[in-house]
């Protein structure tokens, strides 16, 4: 007979493409659902325009001055940092209940899942180091683009960022999602991404497959294929007509 811990149910959700403020109150609902619940979930979902989301605390005004995403759909994410244009690159969000250890311990939390990111690259021949002592920049002068700035956990391919992660802590559960770029966007043509640094043409469900096998060790879930249920539906819908697709929250600064 084992004595091995049995491993924690977590939901692996790989959606298709979709509309920025749709997956931004897809997470938020899937927040509240982990905390009404108390059950993990791990979503991967793309984007299916170019899309700039602004920082929480971002100013709208400030968006105008990235001229090469002037024409992008814009919304406004749940999480602070700065804009991210999402393209040609891939999302991830992670969501646990507070009784797990790793929602006590934000810190961890980064350091484990981008650990399983950088061994995924490195398995596909990508540089990938974790950002140890970033250049601190005075309050008010960092970069628009959360890709031009540095956080302590955020992931290098030499010096430039190819993963970033933030976090929001809401109703008894943690949110993290993050993005990985997998090549350079023409609205926003001053980030390389993994293929101009490197070379490898990465493929989404590959690095999903990939990424689950990681965070499953690493975190001893066990991921069980699945997609939103009725009440997480019906509540991102919700959400998008109230907030992520309303002016008065992408404006609200």
């Amino acid at each position: 007979m084992s004595n091995a811990p049995a491993r924690l149910p977590c939901r692996l959700i790989a959606d298709a493409p979709a509309e920025g403020a749709w997956n931004m109150a897809v997470d938020e609902a899937l927040l509240e659902s982990a905390a009404a619940s108390g059950r993990c979930s791990l979503r991967f979902y793309q984007w299916r325009q170019p899309t700039l989301s602004l920082g929480y605390f971002q100013s709208h005004a400030v968006r105008a001055s990235h001229h090469a995403s002037r024409a992008c759909p814009l919304v406004r994410r749940q999480t602070g940092g700065g804009a991210i244009l999402h393209d040609r690159e891939l999302t991830y969000s992670l969501f646990i209940p507070q009784s797990h250890p790793l929602a006590v311990d934000s810190t961890r939390l980064y350091v484990v899942v981008h650990e399983a990111i950088q061994a995924v690259l490195q398995a596909h021949r990508v540089s990938a180091t974790i950002c140890a002592n970033p250049h601190k920049v005075a309050k008010g002068e960092e970069p628009f683009l959360c890709f031009q700035r540095r956080a302590i956990g955020d992931m290098l391919s030499g010096t430039a960022k190819i993963c970033g992660s933030a976090q929001r802590r809401r109703h008894g559960a943690v949110l993290q999602h993050g993005s990985l770029l997998f090549a350079q966007s023409g609205c926003a043509p001053e980030l390389p991404g993994i293929l101009e640094l490197c070379g490898q043409p990465l493929t989404p469900a590959a690095v999903i497959t990939a990424v689950a096998h990681e965070l499953a060790g690493r975190l001893g879930f066990d991921f069980q294929p699945g997609e939103l249920e009725t009440d997480e539906f019906e509540a991102a819908t919700g959400l998008l007509s109230r907030k992520y697709a309303n002016p008065t929250w992408t404006e609200r600064r």
